[in-house]
């Protein structure tokens, strides 16, 4: 796996067909994962996540899976979704076994960095359901701060100073 950039104990690396058994476990946990992404509830297939690795990576997407140092453990995905106009949106998902382990108060400055220092962006926005009290608290702790809201969702947006 081809590592792009890293943080203290997290190697950020391209997304892979050698990893799709983990990204089954990830997103087909209803409870953990599933219910913070859109709660769609569908069991995805290893042939629909091998199509979503080779999409991504013919497309360049600015999406890492995310790998303990340590370890070698499987932690999750981080994603800059659709940059324009300097401005993308932050997507995170985090295995159950990995989460209240410090890792998204890790990766997500990490990867905010990535997407100001190399991906040359201005503005970095995510939206979040209300509730996600977590991740709200760890957003905001990373520098997000809140811009909208609505019955489902918190918008957040995090600016180069």
């Amino acid at each position: 796996m081809k590592r792009i950039f890293e943080s203290e104990r997290i190697d950020f690396v391209e997304v892979s067909e050698q990893l799709v058994p983990d990204y089954l476990v990830m997103v087909n946990d209803i409870e953990h994962v599933d219910r913070f992404l859109g709660g769609k509830h569908k069991a995805y297939t290893a042939e629909q996540e091998i199509a979503w690795v080779q999409k991504k990576l013919a497309q360049g997407d600015s999406v890492f899976s995310m790998i303990v140092k340590k370890s070698g453990r499987f932690i999750g995905n981080i994603e800059l979704m659709d940059p324009q106009n300097g401005e993308a949106e932050l997507g995170v998902a985090i295995t159950a076994e990995m989460q209240d382990k410090g890792f998204g108060s890790e990766a997500i400055p990490a990867l905010i960095d990535h997407g100001f220092t190399r991906m040359g962006l201005d503005r970095i926005r995510l939206k979040t359901r209300t509730f996600n009290v977590r991740a709200i608290h760890v957003y905001e702790k990373c520098g997000f701060r809140e811009y909208n809201r609505d019955d489902e969702h918190v918008y957040m947006i995090i600016s180069r100073e």
